[in-house]
């Protein structure tokens, strides 16, 4: 394994200090010019990483993004627990509809849709954070079916998926308006749906 490739090992000391300044420099200039904006030579001036390195170690912008992304699945986010299935599921589909309507947090994740559209390494990456966040969300489904809300062979992953499509898709396809009641709706119909044994083996048959 390449130990210069962002993303593949876990570097400690002087590497991991360099690859948070030109993670938090990415997302600072993805925030404020998007992903067509974002440049290697920004992100060398406000990381005070040499350009150099930068085109040796993350390649272009696309390395730059993949590597952001790489990142954020190495945090310690967990799902909400609030007791009951319908609680969770709101919960999760309120911290979509918060990081995408608040204009202070909007900017780098849109950006990191953009750059999916663009780069097929972006759009790789984008597909492993998502793919993480689909599982550890399935969960709040595990506790669920503990509690004896869902069938036993429910697809936690399916039903997360099932709760944030509508959000995702009137987002970035439809760009249409978000709000709240229509949050609200999306985990209503997903919640109705799983407890009907939609997103179980012989729903899906």
């Amino acid at each position: 394994m390449d130990e210069t490739t962002p993303g593949t090992v876990r570097p400690g000391g002087r590497t991991a200090r360099t690859r948070a300044a030109v993670r938090d420099a990415t997302l600072a200039e993805l925030a404020r010019h998007g992903y067509q904006g974002l440049t290697v030579e920004n992100v060398a001036e406000r990381s005070g990483v040499h350009k150099t390195t930068l085109y040796r170690r993350w390649g272009g912008p696309d390395g730059l993004v993949v590597d952001a992304l790489d990142l954020a699945g190495e945090d310690g986010w967990r799902p909400p627990d609030t007791g009951t299935l319908a609680g969770d599921l709101a919960e999760l589909a309120s911290q979509v509809y918060g990081t995408f309507t608040d204009p202070a947090q909007a900017a780098a994740p849109s950006a990191f849709v953009a750059a999916a559209f663009d780069s097929e390494r972006a759009a790789a990456a984008l597909r492993r954070f998502y793919a993480d966040r689909h599982t550890r969300s399935a969960e709040v489904v595990t506790r669920a079916i503990r509690r004896g809300e869902l069938p036993p062979d429910t697809d936690g992953e399916a039903l997360v998926r099932a709760v944030t499509a509508p959000l995702y898709f009137r987002l970035f396809v439809t760009r249409e308006p978000l709000d709240e009641p229509l949050t609200a709706q999306a985990v209503a119909a997903a919640v109705a749906a799983a407890r009907a044994g939609v997103f179980t083996s012989a729903g899906g048959a």
